[in-house]
């Protein structure tokens, strides 16, 4: 992870990663199959889910739990690391709710 200039930076430069937010905040409602986060993100390729989901993985924001079964099963949750920053994800989102409204205007 590129650390910023401030930690504010070196937050957003982490979760800019395209949908990353939006991963998190999926997650946050519950243990998610890697087939419904397709599903919730349907304008994300599956290679880039699988890569942000590495990264948030490799990062501490989530966990991987795969199962040996077949078809494969994959189940994907917060750690507490995640849990911790979806407070200021869901800030983030009404803040630019307020400023979808300010552009509307």
């Amino acid at each position: 992870m590129e650390k910023g200039y401030c930690p504010i930076d070196t937050f957003i430069n982490f979760v800019k990663g395209k949908r990353k937010a939006t991963i998190i905040l999926h997650l946050k409602q519950g243990t998610k199959r890697y087939k419904e986060l397709i599903q919730l993100l349907p304008d994300i390729s599956d290679r880039m889910l699988s890569k942000n989901l590495k990264e948030l993985e490799e990062a501490g924001i989530i966990n991987r739990k795969a199962y040996a079964v077949i078809p494969p099963k994959v189940e994907y949750s917060l750690t507490d690391l995640g849990d911790e920053i979806s407070p200021i994800l869901k800030s983030m989102f009404k803040g630019g709710r307020l400023f979808e409204k300010q552009i509307e205007e």
